[in-house]
């Protein structure tokens, strides 16, 4: 394939997927919740939350209504996850989607389509036709492809149905995780044929980068330091060589916490950020396999380090 040509001094929208952080007791840790938002929004990027970084899949509904709340009473701009518990076997829930992206637009943010068993069963040329019926009551969606890597009900679509995702109107973007940069350069210069104004959101934390060749982004990695991500990308758009080392940098954080498991990312988010003494606690999140203690000595190493 043909690499899309790089694409200087644009500015980089970015998109940070916040850690849901819990107490010892496992609980919901409201504060720091609350902290790290208040520092996306004070880095300048918009905040992303009830996603896979989130545990959207993992917490209660009425806890997922008050990580809306929380975020909605901070801002005016941000993205929200819409998940459907469902399991394998199951049918699409056009219902609970619907419920979902209602609430997130009643909060005043952009829904994005989180993957379910139901939706993710469809054969290819039933899901795009599905997320139009699904999206019909709202004004504008997120796509979301998630690989396997991170959840067992992911899916990474076809080009053919990529393509066909970017004739729906509603659908102003997508985020994209297989976390292979071949695929996404081939979404982005199916974009650049097809629509160009259609924002393609890298959530390949293993090649933060991609923002080079026109992507924007969608991240969990970003969560740990959104200051830092947001100082890179000032950088990029000013042409400021400084990006290079930055970037490295955050990418050395990328490929040491999405390290296999996968998953684990979270806990290492929650290591990081109290150190930071953002959060109080980096108890693992529910339903993601721990990370050992030594790796805080790791993440102490790359803090020092800038």
């Amino acid at each position: 394939m043909n690499v899309p040509d790089i694409v200087r001094h644009r500015k980089i929208k970015g998109i940070s997927a916040l850690l849901l952080p819990f107490n010892p007791d496992h609980s919901v840790d409201w504060n720091g919740f609350e902290s790290i938002l208040l520092g996306t929004l004070d880095a300048g990027l918009v905040p992303a939350v009830n996603m896979d970084t989130g545990s959207t899949q993992f917490i209660q509904p009425g806890d997922r209504a008050e990580v809306l709340r929380i975020t909605a009473s901070h801002c005016g701009e941000f993205v929200a996850g819409c998940f459907v518990a469902d399991r394998q076997g199951a049918p699409l829930d056009q219902q609970q989607y619907q419920n979902a992206i209602a609430d997130v637009c009643a909060a005043g943010g952009l829904p994005i389509l989180f993957p379910s068993w139901g939706l993710n069963s469809l054969p290819e040329n039933e899901l795009v036709p599905a997320l139009e019926s699904v999206t019909a009551d709202c004004d504008a969606f997120l796509g979301f492809e998630l690989g396997k890597q991170f959840v067992p009900y992911g899916r990474i679509y076809s080009l053919d149905t990529f393509a066909q995702l970017l004739s729906l109107s509603k659908c102003v973007g997508a985020k994209h995780s297989s976390l292979s940069r071949e695929f996404e350069w081939q979404r982005l210069q199916l974009r650049n044929q097809i629509r160009p104004d259609f924002r393609i959101y890298t959530g390949n934390d293993l090649a933060i980068d991609m923002v080079m060749w026109g992507s924007d982004y969608l991240l969990g990695i970003s969560t740990f330091a959104p200051a830092k991500f947001a100082e890179r990308d000032r950088m990029w758009e000013a042409g400021d060589t400084g990006f290079y080392a930055l970037n490295d940098k955050l990418q050395y954080l990328g490929a040491f916490a999405f390290r296999s498991p996968v998953p684990s990312y979270k806990h290492n988010a929650a290591q990081l950020l109290k150190l930071r003494n953002v959060i109080g606690s980096d108890t693992c999140p529910p339903g993601t396999p721990e990370r050992p203690a030594t790796d805080r000595d790791v993440l102490q190493t790359w803090l020092d380090s800038l």
